[in-house]
């Protein structure tokens, strides 16, 4: 006799082992009904968690995705404003240097020896104007001579001249600037052709 079946065996020998009564104790021990629904409902539960999980890490992506637009729309924003108020305060300041350059002109053509030195002055004070205006990335916009452009020149007059190619400016009446590329004034000319 196996010395595994006498622990098993009750009292009373293999006559009164009966295998029927063991079997059904194992089987209410492990009711295989219950064990799966333990596990569908943990199952259930670990799924819900993990799209939670999912929604969370979702919502989380989105999020640091419209920050990241944001601080970047933000930062154009920003470098744009401070443009748009350089440009404001330079379109303030051409009609100063539309005078002195006049100035200059109309003294040039009537100077003598005692207003020479004033013009000169002058001459020294606009040339110190444009060069702190390059400086800040302005830029003259080249008018005469030059192919007419609508997007750069605002034609005033119109004259027909066989000596000029056609659609060539003429005449520059009012000097138009830029600054990094967008236009702050139209070059206001007189095309031929």
């Amino acid at each position: 006799m196996d010395d595994n079946k006498e622990n098993i065996m009750p009292e009373g020998g293999e006559e009164a082992f009966d295998e029927k009564v063991v079997d059904e104790s194992i089987d209410e021990a492990v009711d295989p009904s219950e064990e799966p629904v333990e596990e569908n409902e943990a199952d259930k539960k670990l799924a819900e968690l993990e799209a939670k999980s999912a929604e969370y890490v979702d919502k989380y992506q989105r999020l640091m995705a419209e920050f990241y637009n944001f601080r970047e729309r933000t930062s154009k924003e920003k470098a744009s404003m401070y443009d748009d108020g350089v440009r404001e305060t330079i379109e303030k300041l051409l009609p100063v240097v539309d005078n002195l350059e006049r100035a200059v002109e109309s003294q040039k053509k009537n100077s003598t020896a005692e207003t020479e030195s004033f013009i000169k002055g002058f001459e020294m004070i606009l040339k110190q104007f444009k060069e702190t205006l390059k400086g800040m990335g302005v830029e003259e916009i080249p008018a005469l001579g030059e192919k007419f452009d609508p997007k750069l020149h605002s034609a005033v007059s119109h004259i027909e001249d066989e000596s000029f190619e056609e659609n060539t400016i003429s005449i520059e009446m009012l000097k138009g600037y830029t600054h990094k590329g967008k236009v702050i004034r139209h070059s206001m000319v007189q095309v031929a052709n």
